[in-house]
């Protein structure tokens, strides 16, 4: 009976998750086709992506993350039968986007002062920086895309998404090759190139997805391009009281693995490029999790919405179970493929062997991952997004980051372990925050049975 019911909840969880995963894998694809096609060209542009893409990752999961506010009001709006309310919840959230955009703009224009900061070789911040230069072109594509995405998801409505993103990264495979290796006339721009094929991909799905959504017949009756609505500076307010600090929290836990690609900048070129193998290997694993937690943040949104917070406690355990079975799968997986995963990303030994060795530490955190993310996306449902960010802030940057740099540079008894203490770090910090996070599900779970 309890497995029964197990997967009645869990189907219906796996369908959305499925075509997410679809979509994270794709978008997160567009990273790993940069750093593919440029380590084809040469280590420095590698490196060039793996630094750029320090950057950049954490401020577009940033705007991500606080748009992501958008999901959870759209499902319990959804769930509530309170569909007339989605084009203001567009609309608002397209103006908090702006203002993600203009921050993210800031820092990728200048970049440099951050390299320079972390001491990263000049040949490599020059090129890093021309790559972030380029991407600044496609911000405000991915925050439209981000808002319509989190319009759709709301309404357990993932394909459309799905096979956009997969578009988009079929846009980008050519639009790489001409501009990395200066093909059809053009220039061979390299690591820079990769920025303005992303730049160009985004805007091809943000045009998309605007165009499925202003035609499609389930849509039109929520009107949300027949008229623009101006700045309601309450519902931003709301919009940003919750998306924040899913945003902040987001940033929080990428950061940890980006700031250590800056950090370990000045350890040579090798260092940066087997960190960026395995940090791009783990990420696409990483997917999977992710999507189920996006998903539960929609059935726990929809039932919360309809009033059954019984159901919603359900819906949220028994998905963490489901993911806490399929890390255990991952983790077997990374173990036994990481030798030769390494090798379809650079044909440098040294690269290889230091990147497997760090995907194989990365199996001693698959559970303890999944668990932590799966236990945010359900909180997320529960619009209890401040105290994660205090979790994943303490966890992630006290002990993961901070952890990490002592083993991996500071005094320490078993001196200075170099990039692999940085993952070592990163052990300790998820496995703490996980715990803390399903503490705080419990809490929030049943307060919302009581009240």
């Amino acid at each position: 009976m309890r497995n029964s019911r197990f997967w009645q909840l869990n189907k219906p969880l796996l369908l959305l998750a499925l075509p997410l995963l679809g979509a994270h894998l794709a978008q997160t694809g567009m990273g790993v086709v940069d750093t593919l096609m440029a380590g084809r060209l040469s280590a420095v542009d590698l490196a060039a992506v793996a630094v750029g893409t320090s950057v950049f990752a954490p401020i577009m999961l940033l705007i991500f993350g606080t748009l992501l506010a958008t999901t959870p009001l759209v499902a319990q709006a959804a769930g509530a039968q309170q569909l007339q309310s989605l084009a203001e919840k567009v609309h608002q959230a397209t103006w908090v986007s702006l203002v993600m955009i203009l921050l993210g703009w800031v820092v990728m224009t200048n970049s440099y002062l951050v390299f320079n900061f972390m001491g990263v070789t000049p040949e490599v911040a020059n090129l890093a920086s021309g790559y972030l230069k380029a991407l600044t072109w496609g911000l405000p594509a991915l925050a439209f895309f981000q808002v319509l995405r989190c319009l759709c998801e709301g309404l357990n409505h993932a394909r459309p998404v799905l096979f956009i993103s997969l578009f988009g990264l079929v846009v980008n495979i050519p639009a790489n090759y001409v501009l990395i290796y200066g093909k059809l006339g053009f220039p061979q721009l390299g690591a820079v190139g990769c920025g303005y094929a992303t730049a160009l991909s985004f805007w091809v799905m943000a045009l998309l997805l605007s165009g499925y959504v202003h035609f499609n017949q389930r849509y039109r009756t929520f009107n949300i391009f027949s008229s623009w609505q101006a700045p309601r500076f309450k519902v931003i307010g709301h919009i940003f009281w919750i998306g924040l600090p899913i945003g902040l929290a987001i940033f929080v836990e990428a950061s940890l693995f980006t700031t250590i690609a800056l950090f370990i900048g000045g350890l040579g070129e090798v260092v940066v490029a087997g960190h960026q193998v395995a940090f791009n290997f783990t990420t696409l694993i990483f997917m999977v999790p992710l999507s189920l937690g996006m998903a539960l943040t929609v059935k726990v949104g929809h039932a919360l919405g309809s009033n059954q917070a019984a159901l919603a406690r359900e819906v949220a355990w028994q998905g963490v179970l489901l993911c806490s079975l399929i890390a255990l799968l991952s983790a077997l997986f990374m173990w036994f493929s990481a030798p030769w995963v390494v090798k379809l990303y650079s044909e440098n030994h040294q690269v290889q062997l230091l990147a497997a060795s760090l995907i194989q530490l990365a199996v001693l955190y698959q559970v303890s991952d999944a668990l932590q993310v799966n236990a945010a996306g359900a909180l997320r449902g529960y619009k209890d997004t401040r105290v994660v960010m205090v979790i994943t802030l303490v966890a992630y940057w006290v002990l993961g980051l901070g952890g990490g740099w002592w083993l991996a540079l500071g005094d320490n008894p078993w001196g200075p372990q170099g990039v692999k203490g940085f993952w070592y770090g990163l052990i300790i910090g998820l496995s703490f925050a996980a715990v803390l996070l399903l503490w705080r599900l419990k809490s929030t779970s049943q307060a919302a049975i009581n009240h």
